[in-house]
């Protein structure tokens, strides 16, 4: 009973370790791609945009 008991309790902390980890990521991933969108925005105003046609 307490070997049940003690594998589920793993179970579950490798379940919250592996979703720790993937949350870690998705905001790691979250931030570059805010960086990188600005990055572009900031260009292209900076740069400025030609009118289609001339």
């Amino acid at each position: 009973m307490l070997l049940k008991i003690l594998g589920i309790a793993v179970v579950i902390w490798l379940a919250l370790a592996v979703l720790g980890a993937v949350f870690e990521f998705l905001t790691t991933a979250l931030v570059i791609g805010a960086v990188v969108a600005l990055g572009v925005v900031t260009y292209s105003a900076v740069k400025g945009r030609r009118s289609i046609g001339r």
